[in-house]
């Protein structure tokens, strides 16, 4: 358990179905005490799907100093670990502190180009693509070491928490939210007696530097950071590792990821 909660900010997505659920878990939240603030809050709630998630993450520009938690209005929902039924369980565990706290790693990723250098973090994953979406040929370094020339549509690189997001719809790995990786997976890998390349992803451990360099004849990329679309021009190389930064995401003391996987996954 960490530090006692007090002030709590909710963050709510803006369709009907996330305003309800918001208004009466404010409610309750005042009913046990807790202060609703705007600034100074303790905690960070989102109402909403895993977008709603990102979005505060971001918003909050990945403060290490307050904690993270979702409620669950959307569908699939893997960020967001509390379920609409169980809100008002979830604000009497939070009062009773209840709760355990778990490290979630953040991915830096710098992308440097003949004018500039751009500098983005995210939770869940970067996708790297041409911005004509013709095919990609970069050469894909880690820590400097040749890993090989990538040929084929793209490269999403995710975190270990983006393992069960848009890297499990390219056959990635799903990988523990706590283990401190980052996956490099091919999206569409050309695989032939002309191009070489691997189909399958590879894990790479913490404080590896992950290096892709566009073909100089094309240098215009279509970079997508946790779902936000950037178009840079003129890049030179794209670094992303995993390494200092990381946020607090709070748990119910029954959370266990094995069963987040069962649930959301497998279970019908």
């Amino acid at each position: 358990m960490g530090r006692r909660i007090n002030k709590v900010k909710l963050f709510v997505n803006d369709n009907e179905k996330s305003q309800i659920v918001a208004k009466d878990l404010e409610l309750e939240l005042i009913k046990y005490g807790f202060k609703i603030v705007n600034r100074g809050y303790d905690l960070a709630i989102s109402v909403g799907g895993d977008g709603s998630f990102l979005r505060m993450v971001k918003d909050t520009k990945f403060n290490d100093k307050i904690y993270y938690i979702g409620v669950n209005s959307g569908t699939l929902g893997f960020l967001q670990e509390i379920d609409i039924k169980d809100c008002v369980d979830f604000v009497k565990r939070l009062n009773s502190d209840k709760y355990k706290i778990e490290d979630i790693s953040v991915q830096e990723t710098k992308v440097i180009t003949e004018d500039k250098i751009y500098y983005f973090d995210s939770l869940n994953e970067i996708v790297i693509r041409r911005n004509d979406f013709t095919t990609l040929k970069v050469p894909i370094y880690v820590d400097d070491e040749l890993l090989e020339n990538f040929t084929g549509d793209g490269i999403l690189v995710s975190t270990s928490t983006g393992s069960t997001a848009y890297n499990m719809s390219f056959g990635g790995s799903i990988v523990y939210n706590t283990l401190n990786t980052l996956q490099i997976t091919p999206i569409a890998p050309l695989n032939n007696k002309v191009f070489r390349t691997l189909v399958n992803s590879v894990l790479v451990p913490s404080n590896k530097v992950i290096t892709i360099v566009p073909n100089k004849d094309n240098r215009e990329m279509f970079i997508q950071i946790d779902g936000v679309n950037k178009v840079i021009d003129k890049v030179i190389k794209i670094e992303t590792k995993i390494e200092n930064k990381s946020i607090k995401c709070l748990r119910m003391n029954d959370f266990h990821f094995i069963k987040v996987i069962n649930t959301k996954v497998l279970e019908k």
